[in-house]
């Protein structure tokens, strides 16, 4: 029986995550999908198997969960590893904003902890001992220019990925000489409900697109493989600044 590499992806039901879905799949992975309704993951699939290429497609595999919880995250790891002996590929996408410094509630501010720093650990713990025991894997984990930059208004959410950013230089460091990649993908506006949300002053095709993402990873994936990216930034031509 053929083993396709596994790849599971956060934030699987749309813009960033959704296009890794699509185009990890069509590329011949097993895709694990997370987000938190089924519903919307299942659209994905359906998207998936409308533009299907005979005989490369796999049927991903949906899982509606909450990546905060450490519990259910450990059991989907466990039931991955235990159905498919391998994880290849971990995309990090999931995540929300909220505006605010010190004006954003604290519920608010902790649940974009949770959700943006806190569940990428989470997954990270998990999948990363079973990359060790393969000798190899890659971690993406989406992070934002906001990773680098302190925006005016948005210093809650900018600690949160100035936070993933940090986690994730810190174990490309520590897994490169286990044979495990960790990128740091660092995108300005992308054309996505959250740059939406957060009122983006960039017209829909002047924004990166979700598949640029996508594109980035493919690029990253057909590398040498003792070649190592630890963060890629991309930027829109008209904010830049």
């Amino acid at each position: 029986m053929k083993q396709y590499p596994v790849a599971i992806i956060t934030g699987a039901s749309r813009g960033i995550g959704k296009s890794c879905a699509l185009g990890l799949t069509q590329a011949g992975y097993q895709t694990v999908l997370i987000s938190r309704t089924e519903s919307t993951l299942q659209t994905v699939v359906n998207e998936i198997n409308k533009n299907s290429i005979k005989d490369v497609t796999i049927e991903p595999l949906v899982y509606p969960m909450d990546v905060t919880d450490k519990e259910k995250i450990r059991q989907l790891i466990d039931e991955i590893q235990n159905q498919f002996g391998r994880i290849d590929l971990l995309i990090n996408c999931a995540g929300f904003l909220k505006p605010g410094t010190l004006n954003i509630s604290d519920y608010d501010f902790e649940n974009m902890i949770k959700t943006n720093l806190v569940s990428p650990f989470y997954l990270m713990k998990e999948v990363v001992p079973l990359m060790k025991k393969a000798g190899k894997g890659h971690i993406f984990n989406i992070v934002s220019r906001a990773g680098k930059i302190g925006f005016e208004g948005e210093g809650a959410y900018v600690a949160t990925k100035f936070g993933l950013l940090g986690f994730s230089e810190s174990l490309y460091r520590e897994l490169s000489k286990e044979g495990i990649s960790v990128t740091a993908i660092c995108p300005g506006w992308v054309n996505t409900d959250l740059s939406k949300q957060a009122k983006a002053p960039l017209l829909d095709e002047e924004m990166i697109q979700p598949e640029d993402i996508m594109k980035t990873i493919a690029w990253v994936l057909e590398l040498a493989p003792n070649t190592c990216v630890r963060e890629i930034t991309l930027e829109c031509f008209k904010s830049i600044a």
